[in-house]
């Protein structure tokens, strides 16, 4: 069940406490290993509307007490006495989002159709800070790969979207192919 204003309201508590306390990076690396190990088994009694909440918690704390941080163990404490545990994984990435906000990382997503180098990583990080807008902001290089490209590339940073690749030149072709027929009917 998406509960995107829940988890933006406790995902800001948490980023607004970590912040305060001196402890952000250690906070979101704490959620990182939490993610890592959501595992099946744990997100099932995590979303099972059966298993009470403080039953919840004990398992939790049985297996990460010692791992995180005084403030994300409270911070789940109180999650799972909330009820509102259905949000993890939306919590999870409004804090993200939060934490490259502050920083000012933005995220440079590159699909291709086969692996790319980080020789080419870095050619297009270079080109990319080359702009007035991306100058003075940290860039995290992620890779995609989607064989249905066929090949060339899509890049996607903050709200820009660059595609040169082959799927959607053939589109372009495509539609210029019907619509040229069509003004051919027309005559």
């Amino acid at each position: 069940m998406r509960q995107p204003k829940v988890a933006q309201r406790y995902a800001k508590a948490l980023f607004d406490l970590a912040l305060e306390k001196g402890q952000l990076e250690e906070v979101k690396n704490d959620l990182e290993d939490i993610k890592a190990i959501n595992i099946d088994e744990l997100r099932t009694i995590w979303m099972s509307p059966v298993i009470q909440g403080d039953k919840k918690q004990k398992i939790f704390a049985a297996l990460l007490d010692g791992k995180i941080s005084v403030i994300t163990s409270a911070f789940f404490n109180l999650l799972f006495k909330k009820g509102r545990e259905v949000a993890v994984d939306e919590i999870y990435y409004s804090f993200l989002n939060m934490y490259r906000k502050h920083y000012d990382i933005q995220i440079v997503q590159i699909t291709t159709a086969k692996p790319v180098s980080e020789d080419v990583n870095a050619y297009i990080v270079s080109k990319l800070r080359s702009r007035d807008k991306f100058k003075d902001s940290k860039l995290e290089v992620s890779n995609v790969i989607d064989d249905g490209i066929i090949g060339g590339f899509i890049l996607h940073v903050d709200d820009e979207l660059y595609d040169a690749s082959i799927r959607h030149d053939l589109k372009v072709i495509k539609t210029q192919f019907i619509e040229n027929m069509y003004v051919q009917k027309l005559r």
